[in-house]
């Protein structure tokens, strides 16, 4: 899949090498420093929280500056190596092409297409690419590899000198430099079967294309009718590390993927030949219905919500617009709600578990149901002793109804109810920070922020290297011996 490209800029040297760039990789944007660089795409202020928020979404990132400055920014939230975004230092003047990160997302091919560009010679050292002239780690669109964890293995016993046998079609393999041997231990195996990989193998899945059928004989009239698909998904909320698997290959195998702009971008990265259908958040109905008139006419559908799609997201809209339809075509389409990890859930889950008895989630936003309703929840939630997460909790149209919601909530809790104020979590600038209800106030709130409300039995106590744990017990009334 290509994902989205950032070029971030901070110089107006490097904005003119960037604009270079932007003409020959469509669909790239230029993010330039507040104050430094003119004419950029989108201006931002802090380099360092800007390229982890990319990296973190998955985005290829070609960054106008030393590598230095790259490889320091990106340090603090480096992991494992598998999952990395393609990461590029170009220097200002486009003197030099840098591949930082992403062996397996195709930094390489990325860096030779901007050297070429700037007729410049790409500083590539992989070593494995360099002897064989590929890159075993990123195959070829339409191929994946199914074990990237042996690679670095079979790559180092090529190196030292072991030759390999490739069983399968695998045209780009035959032209490279391999060291091939038909009685050989090493083996690549191209395949479009789900095999598990044996030792000393190294095994590609070729995926199969609309005109290549998985079988050879009809069993009615209709048996080669491709039936649409509707899958709804939660990303979870922001970080692709809370993003479930099934939800990452269906992403991956969709031809259309709808969704508030927000959080398609969130989603990662697509193909070129995959449809991205963009709306504001507040046409959640239109959006299901073009999702099923997609759907219906055969297509692959994704419908993307943050969090769980469940919770004040879209799967409610979704089998909505069904219910509300009477075409037999949207209810023939194959319809599958994903979950995500929602707001709350992550929210407590970094502040230890504050849901851990019963508990309700409300939205404190009154643009779908009226806010009479809202306090009367609000109020016999209290009254019920349940612990509460709040949605929706302030924006600059409804300042005074958190201030309201706060004032019921100190009608049925003590002042030092624990308070967890979650904002942004899975995303660059998550905080999370844990007060008492008599601390609480909408300066400290905005929208990006999720609050959960303790119940009368919700405890706190300091954390060791600062900051507090909080959580409600699962026992109610006396505790257990």
């Amino acid at each position: 899949m290509t994902s989205p490209t950032a070029i971030l800029v901070l110089s107006a040297l490097g904005m003119a090498t960037a604009s270079r760039i932007k003409a020959g990789i469509p669909g790239t944007t230029i993010y330039g420093l507040e104050g430094r660089v003119r004419g950029a795409d989108v201006s931002y202020t802090n380099f360092g929280e800007t390229i982890r928020q990319h990296y973190q979404n998955g985005h290829r990132i070609i960054a106008l500056c030393a590598a230095g400055i790259t490889i320091r920014s990106l340090a603090p939230i480096l992991g494992e190596k598998g999952g990395e975004p393609a990461v590029v230092a170009v220097a200002d003047d486009g003197s030099a092409v840098v591949p930082l990160l992403g062996g397996t997302s195709g930094v390489n091919v990325l860096a030779r297409q901007l050297a070429s560009m700037l007729e410049v010679t790409p500083a590539i050292t992989t070593s494995g690419e360099l002897r064989f002239g590929t890159c075993l780690l990123n195959p070829p669109a339409g191929f994946e590899l199914k074990n990237p964890e042996d690679a670095k293995t079979f790559i180092a016993d090529l190196l030292a000198g072991k030759t390999v046998r490739i069983e399968g079609d695998a045209p780009w393999l035959r032209e490279a430099h391999l060291p091939l041997d038909d009685a050989a231990e090493l083996r690549i195996l191209v395949t479009t079967s789900d095999v598990v990989p044996a030792k000393g193998d190294l095994v590609f899945q070729r995926r199969l294309t609309r005109s290549e059928p998985t079988f050879s004989v009809a069993t009615s009239p209709l048996a080669h009718e491709k039936r649409g698909r509707l899958v709804v998904v939660g990303l979870g909320p922001g970080s692709p590390e809370f993003m479930v698997p099934a939800v990452k290959r269906e992403l991956e195998a969709a031809d259309d993927v709808l969704g508030y702009e927000t959080y398609v971008r969130m989603a990662g990265s697509f193909r070129p030949d995959q449809k991205l259908h963009m709306t504001d958040n507040r046409e959640e109905m239109q959006r299901a219905r073009h999702a099923f008139e997609l759907a219906a006419a055969g297509r692959s559908v994704v419908m993307v919500s943050s969090g769980d799609p469940g919770v004040f997201a879209m799967a409610a809209a979704v089998v909505e617009a069904l219910h509300d339809s009477n075409d037999p075509s949207w209810h023939a389409v194959e319809l599958e709600i994903l979950p995500g990890v929602s707001a709350a859930f992550a929210a407590a889950s970094l502040s230890g578990a504050p849901l851990g008895h019963d508990f309700c989630v409300l939205s404190l936003s009154d643009n779908l149901k009226p806010w009479d309703i809202i306090e009367k929840r609000i109020s016999m939630a209290a009254q019920a002793d349940l612990a509460m997460a709040f949605y929706n909790p302030i924006s600059k149209h409804r300042p005074w109804q958190l201030p309201r919601a706060i004032e019921i909530l100190r009608e049925h809790r003590n002042a030092d109810t624990p308070i967890v104020l979650g904002r942004d979590i899975g995303r660059p600038a998550q905080a999370l920070r844990v007060i008492t209800l008599a601390e609480l106030g909408p300066e400290q709130v905005d929208m990006r922020t999720v609050i959960i409300a303790g119940s009368s039995l919700t405890r706190s106590f300091e954390r060791t290297g600062g900051g507090k744990w909080v959580y409600t017990p699962r026992w109610y009334g006396t505790k257990p011996e």
